[in-house]
């Protein structure tokens, strides 16, 4: 009887080899496994580039992808790195432009306040909001007043260049000079009274501050009333500065146009150890000076309305941070894609041998 039965059960494994009786305890029987974990038969199938092997389930290398996604970002890193450097150039280039210039001091006219090799910010907007007072230090183009008219225009590419070279702060060209505001319209400039004092409109300046130790105000005797629209400028360094006192034989008698000027110089940048706010002189806010002033009529600074000077000189601070946003936001862009890059390039860890596929 058992025999029998045993009989039977071998004839039914035999004809069903998916029953679970293939083994005389009744377990399913099941193929022996090769060295690698797969199936006699199956070893080369589960092979590199095999179906159903571990490199990937359908017979691709799992990093058949990799190569053309690497070109691709490497692609996108080399379009966005160019477009970042032209709208970075393009923002520097606007904020020269109308906001804020860089300058070298290429003479020591203006010693000792400006040092040769000084390199000084030029505030572009601050005559938008004020008035140019005296004192003020300022860069101005001496086209048409202390030079003649350009004959020539520089070709289109030469200006770009020199617009681009500017960036890093240049001395000023053949027609900039740089020297401090001491009449502005309507007020009568004299040198000098009893004392040897420059006088304006009858109230003495007081110079020491701000003048060459040893230089006296002024060696050349003038007197003059500055026009609408111009300006009496000197330098600092008296004995040396070929300023408005060398220039009075030319037409406005060595004044300077207004609108002329770049823009006025507030702080020295460079060297490290020179810097400081370039600040107006207390002895041009006197309150005599001032009364002064306003019993000239509207040509005197009291007539206008004005911005204090911190206010002015934070207006090209405020465009600054407005035109760095965008930038700011391109550059974490551009890490973020770098980044990404470099992660994408790793190759991915081997899983456990025991989550391989073609494990049984």
């Amino acid at each position: 009887m058992n025999e029998e039965r045993g009989t039977r059960d071998d004839q039914r494994a035999q004809a069903d080899p998916s029953s679970g009786l293939g083994t005389p305890d009744g377990h399913q029987a099941r193929p022996a496994l090769g060295q690698d974990g797969s199936a006699p038969g199956t070893a080369g199938a589960r092979g590199p580039g095999g179906a159903g092997g571990a490199d990937g389930a359908d017979g691709a290398p799992a990093t058949g992808q990799r190569p053309a996604k690497k070109r691709s970002k490497s692609r996108s890193w080399w379009i966005e790195l160019p477009i970042l450097l032209v709208f970075a150039l393009v923002l520097a280039l606007i904020i020269k432009t109308f906001v804020v210039q860089a300058f070298f001091i290429p003479s020591s006219s203006m010693e000792n306040t400006l040092e040769i090799g000084d390199k000084v910010l030029v505030n572009k907007m601050v005559y938008d909001f004020r008035a140019i007072h005296r004192g003020d230090i300022v860069v101005f183009n001496g086209e048409g007043s202390w030079d003649p008219v350009a004959s020539q225009t520089a070709p289109p590419l030469t200006r770009l260049w020199n617009s681009i070279i500017g960036l890093f702060g240049t001395a000023p060209g053949v027609h900039d000079y740089i020297k401090r505001v001491i009449g502005i319209p309507g007020d009568h400039v004299a040198c000098c009274n009893a004392q040897g004092q420059i006088t304006v409109n009858g109230v003495p300046l007081h110079e020491k501050s701000y003048l060459y130790p040893g230089n006296a105000p002024s060696t050349i005797r003038f007197s003059i009333t500055v026009p609408p629209g111009r300006l009496w400028v000197m330098g600092d360094h008296r004995n040396v500065s070929y300023d408005s006192r060398g220039h009075q034989a030319l037409p406005g008698n060595g004044t300077v146009p207004e609108n002329k000027v770049v823009g006025r110089a507030f702080v020295i940048v460079a060297p490290v150890s020179r810097w400081r706010v370039l600040s107006i002189p207390a002895t041009f806010q006197q309150p005599r000076l001032a009364q002064a002033a306003g019993s000239a009529g509207p040509a005197g600074p009291a007539a206008l309305p004005v911005l204090s000077a911190p206010v002015a000189s934070a207006v090209p601070l405020g465009f600054g941070l407005v035109g760095a946003i965008p930038l700011t936001w391109l550059q974490l862009r551009l890490r973020r894609r770098l980044a990404g890059s470099q992660r994408g390039s790793r190759p991915p860890p081997r899983p456990p041998s025991w989550r391989r596929p073609g494990r049984g």
